[in-house]
């Protein structure tokens, strides 16, 4: 993800256009995708006119999004240059947090919802907390979202990037309140972001033997049936198959099913 946004100072914003129009150019192949500048900034149709251009161009990450008008805006520049690029909407404000909703159901283009929390807090005046419990509330609206209308839920960075035990400590909780990726800001991060990402081994076993139960139990003509002493009817079977989709996706072997 190469970034106009924070990662370039003002008076660059011009020249860095330009560099990250090259380096798509000359990136390998994969997913490439870039962060423009907030629209309300004044620069961020600036950056789209500059980068969809690119014909390497997958993904867009719009920060700050606050209504479905900036998914709009954004959208229109898109199909002018007669492209279909995906984007991440950025959930970073108050307002983004209100209107999540009609952000997720602005149009097809939208395929991911990101809360970036940093933004949220300079937004709200709320003081970061090592519990991170003052950020419960807005986290779980943009997991729930996401999940609602079947986008990406990508949870906040972890600004203390030489802390492994922080980073272990967020990307667990993000992957139990529903969220299914975070983001990094440096290659130390992406290895413990993804282990924790992917479904325990105890839960991928257990999923297993749910999917396999519930087989075995249908082709007898039965619905609920027992597992080591619970109950598994079909949300629980749902569930096991959502977990063999997310080890699926993280390379995790899942034939005994």
């Amino acid at each position: 993800m190469f970034d106009l946004e924070d990662g370039v100072s003002f008076n660059r914003k011009s020249h860095a256009r330009s560099l990250v129009l090259q380096a798509l150019a000359e990136s390998p192949a994969g997913e490439r995708g870039v962060r423009i500048n907030a629209l309300a900034s004044g620069l961020g149709l600036d950056d789209l006119a500059t980068i969809v251009q690119s014909t390497q161009l997958d993904v867009i990450m719009v920060p700050k999004v606050e209504s479905a008008q900036d998914v709009h805006d954004v959208v229109r520049v898109i199909e002018e240059a007669k492209k279909e690029v995906r984007v991440i909407a950025g959930i970073e404000t108050a307002k983004g947090v209100v209107n999540v909703r009609e952000i997720a159901e602005a149009h097809p283009f939208v395929d991911a919802l990101l809360f970036a929390a940093e933004d949220y807090c300079a937004d709200t005046g709320i003081t970061r907390t090592p519990s991170r419990q003052e950020l419960y509330y807005a986290r779980s609206v943009v997991a729930t979202t996401a999940h609602a209308y079947k986008l990406q839920a990508i949870d906040m960075v972890t600004m203390d990037f030489r802390n492994p035990q922080i980073l272990e400590e967020e990307a667990k909780e993000g992957a139990e309140m529903g969220f299914t990726g975070k983001q990094v800001i440096h290659p130390s991060q992406v290895d413990i972001v993804q282990e924790r990402f992917a479904p325990p081994k105890e839960a991928v076993d257990r999923a297993i033997r749910i999917v396999s139960g519930y087989h075995t139990h249908y082709e007898a003509g039965k619905g609920a049936f027992d597992l080591d002493g619970k109950a598994i009817d079909m949300p629980v079977v749902k569930w096991a198959y959502r977990v063999l989709r997310r080890a699926e996706l993280a390379g995790i072997n899942v034939d005994n099913t």
